[in-house]
């Protein structure tokens, strides 16, 4: 018998409980039984809070998409430099991959980019946290440059991540923050507009 959580806890507890699931089984190996059982919960009451097994798979992806956001942010408030800024980033990020291991392999690594609505998901996260990195930016180039440059960034990251992953490696997030953060930041350096021909 499970214990009775306000509606705002429960959601809270099922997505929680959803993440694990979904990443281990994927989208379509997973069934909405699945989660109630691990959530010691009846299916009835999953489907209390989500329509459909497609819903809570959406808003897991937006939860855990808002999570490595605000983990971001709240790293790169207090950055003192660009360079302190940059590698700041990185550690924000590489941590999120070190701590919610399922989180980034919902988002990337379970087969959501499969699906045409799941992958619309996944890339507004992705032009989520570009966006987000995109001011910290310091460089004399236009607002469109930047938003290239930001994807570069997040596209570095994502893919040292899903080696690592792939592979099983287990990693040290700082030290890897500050070698991949080293070469972006040596990038950065060299980013300009570009000369008039």
């Amino acid at each position: 018998m499970s214990i009775r959580l306000p509606a705002s806890a429960r959601r809270e507890q099922l997505l929680e409980v959803a993440l694990g699931v979904f990443a281990r089984q994927g989208y379509h190996g997973a069934s909405m039984n699945d989660v109630a059982e691990a959530a010691g919960v009846t299916k009835p009451v999953v489907y209390q809070h989500f329509d459909s097994k497609r819903d809570l798979y959406l808003a897991l992806l937006d939860e855990v998409g808002e999570r490595l956001l605000t983990a971001i942010a709240k790293a790169t408030a207090g950055a003192t430099s660009g360079k302190h800024q940059t590698e700041l980033g990185f550690q924000a990020y590489f941590r999120w991959v070190a701590d919610d291991h399922d989180a980034f392999l919902l988002l990337f690594g379970s087969g959501a980019r499969r699906d045409e609505e799941f992958n619309d998901a996944v890339r507004k996260v992705t032009a989520q946290v570009a966006e987000a990195i995109k001011p910290l930016i310091a460089a004399d180039i236009d607002p469109e440059h930047q938003r290239t440059v930001a994807h570069g960034l997040v596209g570095l990251s994502e893919g040292v991540s899903r080696r690592l992953v792939d592979n099983g490696t287990d990693f040290d997030p700082d030290l890897l923050a500050r070698q991949v953060s080293d070469l972006a930041w040596a990038g950065l350096r060299a980013v300009g507009r570009p000369a008039e021909r």
